[in-house]
């Protein structure tokens, strides 16, 4: 099925590897006309808002962009946000197909109204928030969530077809505070951009890599990466682990690669676990990161989940995870071994019998390759996100 055109209503900042661009971008390459309506608000490459004056070209991807303007003093981080020119902007793209993104905002009355007027217009919609980044105070989650948000969210019921959460803990989000209900509501995960995957699956690429880091054949590369702060201080864990079993281990061939910043609070602890096995990159752009990913023997990720957590697991990559509610949509039966503890004793046990036990080992990558790599794909996702 070609859909000839799809809006998506998205906020998003041209070059950048979110979900916001990938689903699009997939969206487009799979063969469908594509036109994303945003503000003129995007991140500049300080990780600063800036202005976007442009108000339609045709981004990178082949995709047609409207930027439209926000009423009052136009303030990106504003909670509550309106779009005067939304419902005329959804008309002159006269799609066939609608895409939300996110529940939270007042124009969902806009939409509607063109649904309403519009019953030949399929829509889906999707949902970020959860419990770790939403509602996470009483007038959070009960004045903005369950009372302004859910009576949003709720217009849409009759006119939308999937409400979709990016995580488990996200669908269930939307069941129970937005009370959507559960027939209408799915899972669609965020994945791994299929053009980096394939061209980090390149031998010449790896080889050149892994070179560059001066390891050897029989190294075995473990990767994490992700800013270290306090909510993230696992990594630490990881750290003393890894050197344990160097420690232990006369070959010393357990290496451990770590990209990202690190805070200020943890610099002088991270610092002093820092040894000739463990190799420390302070920023990688999205290109890098999955470059360090696909160099890997094995993913470890032993503290909150993040965006890497699925671009590794669409590398086709084993990996170790701490186990978080509502996060077992990586587990493609056996390509994960989840942590159930914050602890360096658990980290290490289970290095060591991936090290050790070469089958299990293998069977965890072979599952990994077979299930994680399709389910995990921009490519595959995209197509999903506008089934009806």
């Amino acid at each position: 099925m070609r859909i000839t055109n799809i809006c998506l209503l998205a906020p998003v900042t041209d070059g950048w590897n979110y979900q916001d661009n990938l689903l699009p971008k997939y969206q487009k390459k799979n063969g469908h006309d594509v036109t994303i309506i945003t503000s003129h608000w995007v991140w500049n490459q300080y990780g600063e808002l800036a202005r976007d004056d442009r108000e339609e070209y045709v981004n990178e991807d082949g995709i047609r962009i409207l930027r439209i303007e926000m009423s009052g003093k136009d303030d990106f981080t504003k909670k509550i946000k309106k779009y005067p020119s939304l419902y005329e902007s959804i008309e002159k793209t006269n799609p066939e197909f609608l895409f939300i993104h996110g529940l939270g905002f007042v124009d969902t009355s806009v939409i509607v109204k063109y649904l309403k007027a519009h019953p030949r217009v399929n829509a889906n919609a999707d949902n970020h928030a959860d419990f770790s980044n939403s509602a996470t105070n009483w007038v959070s989650k009960n004045i903005l969530h369950k009372l302004i948000w859910r009576h949003y969210a709720q217009k849409l019921v009759p006119y939308v077809r999937k409400f979709y959460g990016v995580l488990p803990a996200r669908v269930e989000f939307m069941a129970d505070i937005y009370n959507i209900p559960e027939d209408k509501c799915d899972l669609l995960v965020m994945g791994a951009d299929d053009e980096l995957v394939e061209k980090f699956e390149l031998e010449s690429n790896k080889s050149k890599a892994r070179l560059d880091l001066k390891l050897k054949s029989n190294d075995f590369l473990i990767v994490t990466g992700g800013k270290i702060d306090i909510a993230k201080s696992q990594t630490l864990l990881l750290m003393e682990a890894v050197n344990r079993i160097n420690v232990k281990n006369n070959k010393r061939n357990i290496k451990l690669l770590i990209f990202g910043p690190v805070s200020n609070e943890l610099k002088d602890k991270f610092e002093s676990l820092l040894t000739n096995n463990i190799y420390h990159i302070d920023w990688a752009d999205t290109e890098k990161s999955y470059l360090y990913l696909s160099i890997s023997d094995l993913v470890i990720f032993p503290g909150r989940h993040s965006v890497y957590w699925e671009q590794a697991a669409g590398l086709g990559k084993p990996m170790i995870i701490k186990r978080w509610l509502g996060t077992n949509h990586i587990d493609m039966g056996g390509n994960v071994i989840y942590l159930e503890t914050d602890s360096a004793d658990e980290i290490e046990s289970n290095i060591e019998k991936l090290v050790n036990n070469k089958e299990k080992y293998k069977y965890m990558k072979n599952i990994a390759e077979k299930n994680s790599k399709k389910y995990f794909s921009y490519k595959n996702i995209a197509k999903r996100s506008i089934k009806i």
